[in-house]
């Protein structure tokens, strides 16, 4: 079997009155991710994975911020698309592991309802994906709580 390894990054500053979105589960703040579409930073870590191990561009040549068609977008449907863009290379998803670095909102009592959204979009069984969240332990931007970011691993294989 050909199996081929992806990673992906992507982080979003904070910004006040915007809905927080994170691997397509709402949470209940008042305040949200900035970015073009609904930001959910999570799953544009796990897109770039994903194209990353398929050796495609990145999720902003897919989907470019300059297009008005990407506006708040929903990124559970740009997750399918790339998903999408995998089948039709004849790749299949074996499995998916991301990490979540946020001091704020708490994000363990979310992490089976954010597993069941990404399995919903990817059609990855929920056992083969991963997902935990930390903190920066208070150091720089991110442990300040000015924005929230994520790594993303993904393992394909060719069919």
């Amino acid at each position: 079997m050909n199996f081929r390894i992806g990673h992906g990054y992507d982080i979003h500053p904070l910004v006040a009155g915007r809905r927080l979105v994170l691997a397509g589960v709402l949470f209940d703040t008042d305040y949200g991710l900035e970015g073009h579409s609904d930001a959910d930073c999570v799953t544009h870590a796990i897109c770039d994975a994903l194209l990353g191990a398929a050796g495609l561009p990145d999720i902003g040549h897919f989907f470019p911020n300059t297009d008005p068609a990407y506006k708040n977008i929903d990124s559970q449907i740009l997750l399918a698309r790339v998903c999408g863009e995998l089948s039709k290379r004849s790749f299949a998803i074996a499995n998916f592991d991301a990490t979540i670095i946020a001091e704020k909102p708490k994000i363990y009592p979310r992490l089976a309802e954010m597993k069941a959204a990404l399995s919903r979009s990817t059609h990855v069984p929920v056992a083969n994906i991963g997902l935990k969240a930390t903190t920066n332990e208070g150091i720089g931007g991110l442990g300040l709580g000015l924005a929230i970011a994520a790594h993303a691993v993904a393992l394909i294989v060719k069919s």
